[in-house]
């Protein structure tokens, strides 16, 4: 009998996840990457595999910006696995100017938000089948620039501003882990959220003239990949964190989020839109 520990890493490819997949995997989880460019995520599974314990590592397809790429890839991983016990949600998008997903719905808020929270739902059931189940979601304490949290707009934004777009999403991100974790509190499923610190990546790359120059003044500043993976790694296989739930996490240690990201009337209500968005009831009995 397998007693590996499965863990499913979206944006397994690159930057933080890649990392994190790689400290895993020598810690003897299986990894399971979603990835949406499998021309470089290949070379990386066969990185990770030569340090993997279990040589376990599944490569899927998925763009998490388009709700049927997540549940193609949601169905994937259900024929391949028959258990989870860690889902991080790791893939992140920042743009400059603004774009829609295929579903029409503005490409930030899609790839950030909407995806995980549809993912994280239609594999709860491999969840419930795992050992010591924990969801972590990747946020950032850009989650503080979100401008003014105005529901109506996270879909379609009346003026497109990429930096609040991308503080709005990671803000959601820290609502969707916080509701997560009352909506499972008796499924013994945790689900936490993260800062990873402000890390050398590619990321951000698209940005335009006056971001760009700021964040080159700050890039020296910028910790590593490694660094920057500390908290995702911690919080998928501390057994100091087994059971905590409802948390935001920076440098391993709980942190207080923003007051929006405290309102439970912003959690609930964001709750509601993202299903409706994701059509979640419909697609829960398709899966």
């Amino acid at each position: 009998m397998n007693s590996s520990r499965t863990c499913l890493i979206t944006g397994a490819n690159s930057g933080i996840g890649r990392v994190t997949a790689l400290e895993l995997a020598s810690k003897g989880f299986d990894i399971i990457m979603l990835c949406r460019n499998l021309e470089k995520a290949r070379p990386i599974r066969q990185e990770i595999k030569k340090v993997s314990k279990t040589g376990h590592v599944d490569l899927v397809w998925c763009d998490m910006a388009s709700q049927l790429s997540v549940m193609q890839a949601a169905r994937e991983v259900s024929d391949r696995h028959n258990r989870l016990d860690v889902l991080l949600n790791n893939a992140g998008l920042y743009i400059d100017k603004e774009q829609f997903s295929p579903e029409g719905i503005e490409l930030t808020f899609a790839t950030n938000h909407l995806g995980p929270f549809l993912l994280t739902n239609l594999l709860l059931n491999l969840l419930r089948k795992g050992t010591d189940p924990r969801i972590i979601t990747v946020s950032s304490e850009a989650h503080r620039w979100d401008g003014g949290f105005i529901l109506e707009e996270l879909a379609k934004p009346r003026k497109y501003n990429g930096l609040w777009a991308y503080g709005a999403s990671k803000l959601c991100n820290i609502l969707f882990a916080s509701e997560l974790a009352k909506r499972l509190a008796g499924d013994g499923i945790t689900s936490n959220s993260l800062h990873p610190g402000a890390v050398k990546t590619n990321f951000g790359q698209s940005i335009s003239s006056v971001q760009s120059f700021i964040f080159n003044l700050m890039r020296p500043f910028f910790i590593s990949p490694e660094r920057g993976a500390e908290t995702s790694i911690y919080l998928a296989s501390s057994p100091d964190v087994q059971g905590q739930t409802g948390l935001y996490f920076a440098k391993c240690r709980p942190k207080v989020p923003s007051a929006a990201a405290q309102s439970q009337h912003n959690a609930s209500q964001l709750w509601a839109l993202s299903e409706q968005l994701t059509q979640l009831k419909s697609r829960l009995v398709a899966v």
